[in-house]
């Protein structure tokens, strides 16, 4: 008998608990400290994924009713209310072990377990019946399937509600009242459980809480969105090593756009109305949420708070778009047209005036040639099709030439500059200033590039060659047979303004201004020079002479205004 006895020990040591545990009953708890669900309430579980917890309550002699009411956060659990009811009650001794849990003891006796409730969802539920035989114990089953999450579980024993919960209105939905292009504006209907007593503010309070990804049906999921948003940020911060000050503000602009969203990121995920980031905190059912973004989409949430017990309540969550920006007019360019337009360069706004041109022709080309009418003045100019900007350039006092190629249509984009600086952004000047700007689109239907410049755009005159009534001019020309025109123009003889506008059309000028016009070309740049006589002067007068490259495609090219005086005597 010794020898079986030892037998059997050293086979239970070698096997392992789990044989033991085997041959145990398979209705038998096995050895763990028992959770035990208080009433009045509210009792935190961690829920391990795949593993069900157990906790376990008894009533009160005289309660008739009860309800459990269990509060998911992220994820759908699986829960169940099970009740173990007993023909006898258990000995006040038991022959068992002393170290047998009490729901072993109910387990050792004889009875039957009854499932009288299950539930399978993230929403808020409770279950409300009447109480069974009073040698009973009730055994609450929670299971999470898809990962480690938190539940809050609640025990009311009696009629009428247990208080522990705000309640809702009867029709619990959020209502969008006002959209603009950077505010919300929201309403609901004020809950029951908002009640001012005696002139003191309640416990109960509203929190709304704004995201750009989905609605939350509890304020826990909200922390989780919040916990989960800082460990993807961490891991983004961790492997585009970028300083951690960057990245915080970046989830502060960008998810709740609350400074006290953050203060406690490591908190756990149980309804703590101080670290929920609530964009609006009040008792009153309205609430304006300002410094959105334009054309933008935002889900807005609102939950009833009891700061006292720490439970929540949601309200149905709503989601609208702002509006977008007013957009500027946009003008249709014409082709060949010469358009002139004013800009203003404000410091409080960076808008500029935008225009369209869609040139003609299958290979869809064209040429946009921009001058400046003031020496100072800078434009950024932004060419752009179907959203994809094509090019930027920042045109000055010289004639500026872009190629258009490839598309059917383009958006071009004018902005004043600074003046004195490159960039658009002015440093503390608030003074606007306004300057002309010249322009022109036109299609090019057999060009695969830019028309040439000249070298240089000086003009030229020989003294030796210069009499009483005429002068002699040279000027740098093109590789493109080209019309070039002379105009003259008499000034006095002590006046001080010598130059041509430079933004003054050929066709602006009277007539008699005008001397010649002649096509030129030649092949070879260094050799591209061409001359002319200008006669039937006066003696001893000041003239001002102008030459303008005038082109099939783009604005005419003025050359730099050069002034003459002839010979008084001969």
């Amino acid at each position: 008998m010794a020898l079986s006895w030892c037998l059997f020990l050293a086979m239970a040591l070698f096997s392992g608990p789990g044989t033991i545990y085997a041959l145990a009953p398979e209705n038998e708890v096995t050895l763990h400290p028992t959770t035990w669900l208080s009433e009045n309430r509210v009792t935190p579980v961690h829920l391990p994924k795949g593993h069900t917890r157990r906790l376990y309550f008894t009533l009160k002699k005289k309660a008739d009713l009860l309800s459990v009411t269990v509060s998911p956060c992220a994820v759908p659990i699986e829960w169940s209310l099970a009740v173990r009811t007993l023909k006898d009650k258990p000995p006040k001794k038991t022959h068992w072990s002393s170290k047998k849990s009490m729901p072993e003891v109910w387990w050792r006796g004889s009875g039957r377990e009854v499932r009288i409730y299950t539930y399978t969802g993230n929403a808020v539920d409770t279950y409300t019946g009447p109480a069974y035989a009073p040698a009973s114990i009730y055994i609450l089953r929670l299971k999470s399937n898809e990962q480690d999450t938190q539940v809050s579980a609640y025990l009311h024993e009696g009629p009428g509600p247990s208080g522990a919960f705000p309640e809702l209105p009867s029709d619990p939905r959020v209502h969008t009242l006002g959209v603009g292009m950077t505010s919300v504006t929201l309403n609901w209907a004020p809950s029951s459980s908002v009640v001012i007593k005696d002139g003191h503010r309640p416990h109960h309070e509203y929190c709304v809480l704004v995201n750009h990804k989905h609605n939350y049906r509890n304020l826990c999921a909200a922390h989780e969105g919040i916990r989960k948003e800082i460990q993807s940020m961490q891991k983004r911060q961790r492997r585009d090593k970028q300083s951690k000050e960057i990245v915080w503000a970046t989830l502060k602009d960008w998810w709740w756009r609350q400074p006290d969203a953050l203060k406690d990121h490591e908190s756990s995920t149980t309804d703590k109305f101080e670290d929920t980031g609530c964009v609006c905190r009040d008792i009153e059912s309205v609430c304006t949420v300002s410094d959105l973004l334009p054309d933008t989409q935002y889900y807005f949430d609102v939950f009833i708070v009891d700061k006292v017990n720490g439970t929540s309540a949601a309200y149905t969550g709503t989601f609208t778009r702002t509006h977008e920006e007013a957009r500027p007019a946009v003008t249709s360019l014409r082709e060949g047209q010469v358009k002139w337009v004013t800009l203003t360069w404000d410091a409080n706004s960076l808008q500029g005036d935008q225009f369209r041109f869609k040139p003609r022709g299958w290979q869809q080309n064209g040429l946009l040639t921009l001058h400046t009418c003031n020496g100072t003045s800078k434009v950024k100019v932004t060419v752009s099709s179907k959203g994809r900007t094509l090019t930027t350039q920042e045109v000055g006092h010289q004639l500026a030439q872009i190629w258009l190629q490839g598309a059917p249509s383009y958006l071009i984009q004018l902005q004043a500059l600074d003046p004195g600086s490159l960039s658009t952004i002015p440093k503390g000047d608030s003074s606007k200033s306004k300057f002309c700007l010249k322009m022109q689109t036109s299609s090019a239907y057999h060009r695969r590039a830019v028309p040439v410049f000249p070298t240089t755009l000086q003009i030229k005159s020989f003294n030796k060659l210069r009499t009483c009534n005429s002068v002699t001019l040279a000027w740098m020309g093109t590789e493109e047979r080209s019309l070039y025109c002379i105009y003259r123009r008499q000034i006095p003889l002590d006046s001080k303004h010598t130059s041509t506008d430079r933004c003054l059309d050929p066709e602006s000028r009277p007539a008699d201004e005008r001397v010649l016009c002649k096509y030129f070309q030649e092949l070879n740049p260094r050799r591209a020079v061409t001359t002319a006589v200008v006669s039937e002067l006066e003696p001893g007068m000041l003239y001002v002479f102008d030459v303008y490259l005038m082109r099939r495609w783009g604005l005419p090219i003025k050359y730099h205004s050069k002034t003459v005086r002839t010979r008084s005597e001969c």
